[in-house]
């Protein structure tokens, strides 16, 4: 990306002596030499702003943990160039700002989208329609009321291989539509238009650290919820069980919060994998509940829209299926069961993968903006001017 969003005391590698970025374009770390007459023309760089605990120039930035008020008695005015003005946002505003992005880029937004839902259903579906065809595994262990045990494997194994490539086609799509989506978002936040394929062309080169990312992120969750879990179980007591199971599920809760937001730090500041997670970890300490609350209320309202869209579609389809299906389907699981249950996920992904990326990509800027003063930079990247620029408008003022 030629917009840059480094972190406080972090160099860019690709920096040159020339004063151009490793993509060959002019490096915005680097702030011109001013004109004649001393007065400095605003930077354009998306570097962070000033390090945690340090307020912003003209203390517009929000140190760690501080309101986004200017003490005037509400929000202060801050420039709004895109989608969200440039300040510390509040709940509403960054899920306002997530539909907004949707509404404003819907082409660029829509297409990614809806070619990511397409890709993962056409997969899960010709994957469904092998796996609970005529002649499986799965169709003879329905049709077979006293099973061999080879037969009962053979079905577990094709249950495991279905689960595999479907899991597999759901991953790539997801880690394609965050990283393509965040760099839309990013865009959105300046009021700058963006194609799909420069979105592309500025994400494709951190796929697969992304990937890695969040295979590392399961992981690390993951071995945290079944640790717990496997300790109680030696132990066979069922109470030590019990509680296993939920230190085991807080734990993987706090941990996924503590990394949520390491996808957007990866993809905008370029960062590795391992300097990512910790990006995250400290941008999330001090505000867990905050950002616990904002993922939750996100993903129960996409839970609610996919079910919403998919319910009555899956009715129809069990309808028009004559009786539908269950978990061993076998030849009931037909072409026109799996294309209406499909277009029904289509169109529910569709909606909800530009929400839910949209909402962290948000909550992650929201949170450098509150801890790095990222909304003065932004605001210099806008072309407005900041409280320490001459002429200037004071907090609270909208400057014209």
């Amino acid at each position: 990306m030629s917009d840059r969003w480094t972190s406080p005391g972090s160099s860019d590698p690709g920096d040159d002596p020339h004063g151009r970025g490793s993509d060959g374009g002019p490096n915005l770390h680097k702030n011109p030499a001013p004109p004649p007459g001393g007065q400095a023309p605003p930077p354009t760089g998306w570097s962070a702003g000033a390090p945690a605990g340090q307020p912003g120039a003209g203390g517009w930035g929000a140190g760690p943990g501080a309101p986004g008020g200017s003490g005037w008695g509400g929000p202060r005015w801050a420039p709004k160039p895109g989608v969200i003005p440039l300040r510390p946002l509040g709940v509403g505003e960054i899920l306002d700002g997530a539909v907004s992005t949707a509404r404003a880029h819907w082409r660029t937004v829509l297409g990614i989208s809806l070619g990511v839902a397409v890709f993962i259903q056409l997969i899960s579906l010709f994957a469904l329609r092998f796996w609970f065809g005529d002649g499986s595994a799965l169709t003879a262990l329905e049709e077979n009321p006293n099973p061999t045990e080879e037969e009962v494997l053979d079905a577990v194994a094709d249950l495991f291989a279905l689960g595999s490539v479907t899991g597999l086609a759901t991953l790539v799509g997801s880690v394609i539509a965050t990283a393509m989506l965040t760099v839309v978002v990013a865009r959105a936040v300046l009021g700058r238009e963006i194609s799909i394929a420069e979105a592309w062309a500025e994400s494709r080169g951190r796929l697969l650290r992304l990937l890695g990312l969040i295979l590392l992120t399961g992981l690390i969750v993951g071995a945290a919820m079944l640790v717990p879990l496997l300790i109680g179980g030696l132990t066979q007591f069922v109470p030590l069980v019990i509680l296993g199971a939920i230190a085991g599920v807080i734990l993987a809760v706090w941990l996924w919060v503590r990394f949520c937001l390491a996808a957007p730090a990866l993809m905008l500041e370029r960062q590795g994998v391992f300097t990512s997670l910790g990006r995250s970890w400290k941008l999330v300490g001090g505000s867990w509940w905050r950002v616990f609350g904002i993922q939750l209320l996100i993903l129960i309202l996409v839970l609610v829209v996919s079910g919403i869209i998919e319910f009555p579609l899956t009715f129809l389809a069990e309808f028009v299926s004559n009786g539908g299906t269950n978990m061993f389907v076998g030849s009931e699981m037909t072409w026109t069961y799996l294309l209406i249950t499909g277009a029904g996920a289509v169109i529910s992904s569709t909606i909800t993968l530009p929400i839910s990326a949209g909402v962290t990509a948000l909550l992650y800027m929201d949170q450098r903006m509150r801890r790095e003063a990222l909304d003065l930079e932004l605001t210099r990247a806008a072309g407005f001017d900041t409280p320490n620029d001459p002429g200037a408008a004071g907090p609270g003022h909208p400057g014209y």
